[in-house]
């Protein structure tokens, strides 16, 4: 049976490859997307998201908006990395559907509460609509199979030297997420970085017959500044859309139980502390450690396996 998901996106450029990998697999189920302020603001992330369903012929996928800025923080956008629009300048045709008028909160909700079976949640960015959905609706947690979520680090950061950025964003929401009992899987940056399409490849999808296949490929060639010169160079990461990959082929991916914390405060503010120790350090031998969350790390991966199975897949949507 596929297994039933909720995503729930900023929809920028990853995020756009992640949707289109989750309506051309045949073992996910897309019940929902909700959307959240992040790579974009909340009224670019709705319009991002329906034009990509649109695209994929997923019109029939309920899109809902949710929180505008992060629980605590103000709201700040990542159009250094996406672009203005959010998707890199990658021009798609609007839609002519709105989001659904409930919440993200309550489709979620309402998703989640009436399926059959338990539903895993897809967090692809700040986990807002999460942690409101937890802290609202507490019964939820018992008819979540898990949450499996693109954020946090093992090792270095993005947004900081050592966090990460959909948990730097809202850091005090990935901590209520981590602590909430739902079983958890941390797609982080270890592995986020790895993944990515060989230029080559991406040229020719771009240059292709198939037009969904042009549209990944212009979104893999969008250029981002990697060096202090601000000079643009390619990265072909299918970023989000690892974790997605990692649902239904998680034989490519190594991963371990450890413990995971969330940093609150100073300059590790928004840092996934992952407790990989093999034997107890003084905080434990003395009682010093507080309660760890622990949660499935991704720590390794067969990228170049993860990046042809990326492309294999979401060439199989319709390319007219």
């Amino acid at each position: 049976m596929p297994v039933p998901v909720i995503m729930d996106v900023d929809t920028g450029i990853d995020d756009a490859l992640a949707l289109l990998f989750a309506v051309a697999h045949p073992e996910i189920d897309v019940l929902g997307v909700t959307c959240v302020a992040g790579n974009a603001g909340l009224e670019q992330v709705i319009d991002n998201t329906l034009r990509v369903l649109d695209l994929a012929g997923a019109r029939d996928v309920p899109v809902a908006g949710g929180a505008s800025r992060p629980l605590l923080a103000p709201a700040r956008a990542a159009s250094h990395v996406h672009g203005a629009d959010g998707l890199g300048g990658v021009a798609l045709p609007a839609s002519d559907r709105d989001a659904v008028e409930e919440s993200a909160v309550a489709l979620m909700r309402r998703l989640v509460m009436q399926h059959p079976t338990p539903v895993t949640l897809v967090a692809l960015a700040p986990q807002t609509n999460l942690a409101l959905l937890l802290r609202t609706h507490p019964e939820v947690a018992e008819r979540i199979e898990r949450i499996v979520f693109m954020g946090g680090s093992a090792s270095v950061g993005n947004a900081t030297a050592v966090a990460e950025f959909n948990v730097w964003h809202d850091p005090e929401a990935a901590a209520i997420v981590l602590d909430a009992g739902v079983p958890t899987v941390m797609y982080g940056l270890d592995v986020f970085n790895r993944v990515a399409v060989p230029q080559v490849r991406a040229d020719q999808l771009a240059s292709g017959s198939h037009h969904i296949g042009q549209v990944v490929g212009q979104l893999l060639g969008h250029r981002v500044a990697l060096s202090e010169d601000e000079s643009l160079m390619y990265t072909g990461l299918i970023g989000d859309a690892g974790a997605v990959c990692a649902i239904v082929a998680p034989e490519l991916v190594r991963f371990e139980s450890l413990p995971v914390r969330v940093e609150l405060s100073g300059y590790s503010r928004g840092q996934t502390v992952v407790d990989r120790r093999a034997f107890a350090g003084e905080d434990r031998l003395h009682g010093l450690d507080d309660e760890w969350s622990h949660s499935q790390v991704a720590l390794d991966i067969d990228s170049d396996a993860v990046a042809d199975f990326f492309v294999r897949t979401v060439l199989t949507l319709p390319g007219e």
